[in-house]
């Protein structure tokens, strides 16, 4: 592999932990390709950091798929851990790029029954997986403000009944520190923040098919060109020679009839003598 995709600090850990356990000397040439720019920053804790091998995108999914896609010549390693959000490794298959999907960690449901609730102002949640023990440990509870990461979390939040107060990433908050101090800005502020609100997700769909047919287009425009600049073929050997052969006896053929022809002028002239 030449280049690493990583979504969260906890596979950049799991990568890195299993490379020194099984001896794997990992290549300075490799590059790293990450979600966010809070995990490209946390790399430096186990290389040194080099912009011409870290690339970040803003948190999004269409702005992290044109990241992936613009480095589309290196064999990637989609690093994630068991459960993950789907998108991600579905829309790279539809992209055909290519791409080793490996699972490096396990997430296990932690029993927070005993959290006291009543003492926090706001629970953050990750992954479709935090909201399940989430409602699991506190459901028909009254909870605090809830603020989810990604689209997937969120969206299992609404299924959970749960009620959405911040959401990350957006361009304006591309994490969810970011997101967390703009909700407590305006409520600082003064301001009344509404509930987050999802609509149909169409967008992501839309991205994946437009880049789809940008990358069937760029295939096509280089096999026009590879076959434009292939060298014409030449004919095969043997019909050269066949009709080499076929000159060679008609050529026979001739001499012989002019030689017939004169041999008959001869006699003639010869009968006319005698006569």
């Amino acid at each position: 592999h030449t280049a690493v995709i990583f979504t969260s600090r906890t596979t950049v850990d799991s990568f890195f932990h299993i490379c020194e356990e099984a001896r794997i000397t990992v290549p300075e040439t490799m590059k790293y390709i990450c979600q966010t720019e809070a995990v490209a920053l946390y790399l430096q804790k186990y290389i040194v950091y080099r912009k011409r091998k870290i690339f970040f995108a803003d948190g999004s999914f269409t702005n992290f798929l044109e990241l992936i896609i613009k480095h589309k010549d290196e064999k990637y390693m989609l690093a994630l851990s068991e459960p993950h959000k789907p998108e991600l490794p579905e829309a790279l298959e539809r992209l055909k790029l290519n791409v080793d999907k490996v699972i490096l960690a396990k997430t296990v449901q932690t029993d927070v029954s005993n959290l006291p609730l009543a003492e926090y102002d706001l629970v953050a949640l990750y992954s479709p997986s935090d909201v399940a023990a989430f409602k699991c440990a506190y459901e028909g509870k009254a909870l605090p403000r809830v603020a989810t990461f990604g689209d997937a979390t969120a969206r299992a939040a609404v299924a959970a009944g749960i009620t959405i107060n911040v959401m990350a990433p957006t361009p304006a908050a591309p994490s969810m520190t970011k997101a967390i101090d703009i909700y407590l800005g305006k409520l600082a502020a003064g301001e009344e923040v509404a509930p987050v609100e999802l609509g149909e997700s169409k967008d992501n769909e839309e991205f994946i098919r437009t880049q789809q047919a940008k990358l069937a287009k760029k295939t096509r425009v280089r096999k026009s060109a590879t076959a434009a600049t292939a060298p014409a073929k030449k004919a095969p050997a043997t019909k050269k020679t066949t009709a080499t052969k076929a000159t060679a006896k008609s050529a026979t053929k001739s001499t012989a009839t002019k030689k017939t022809t004169t041999t008959k002028s001869v006699t003639k002239k010869a009968t006319v003598a005698k006569a």
